[in-house]
């Protein structure tokens, strides 16, 4: 992949439409799959807050307006997961429905391979038990 799609992966994958778009289907599928349970319920019921978070994260994670920092100073992401026991089974649900969130909203290519290595990384950076 050439040095300019990976240092703005997120106009290379859509800019802010196509965050959103994935971001959106992402929620939609952690309460619409039943593996996805695990981890829907470490969420509050109204998946609004969480949505436009992981939205504003994505953002400046990839390049683009870094919206989650203005709002929140540094994203700090395992410190803040830290009260929530995620182990494999959370992990795995939890890239189970970011996989099939790429799968329907982003084109396959190079950017979309980055993203997600960095997406797999950081859901493995998260786990904060062993099981």
């Amino acid at each position: 992949m050439s040095e300019a799609v990976e240092t703005d992966l997120y106009g290379a994958l859509g800019g802010e439409a196509a965050l959103r778009q994935l971001v959106a289907r992402f929620y939609a599928l952690m309460d619409e799959l039943p593996e996805a349970y695990v981890i829907r319920k470490l969420h509050q019921d109204d998946l609004g807050s969480a949505r436009e978070k992981l939205f504003e994260y994505f953002s400046g994670w990839l390049g683009g307006p870094p919206l989650y920092e203005s709002k929140y100073g540094h994203p700090r992401m395992r410190a803040r997961h830290m009260p929530f026991a995620i182990g494999v089974a959370e992990r795995d649900a939890w890239l189970l429905c970011m996989a099939q969130a790429f799968d329907e909203t982003l084109p396959p290519g190079p950017a979309r391979d980055a993203f997600w290595e960095r997406v797999v990384a950081l859901a493995d950076w998260m786990r904060n038990r062993e099981g």
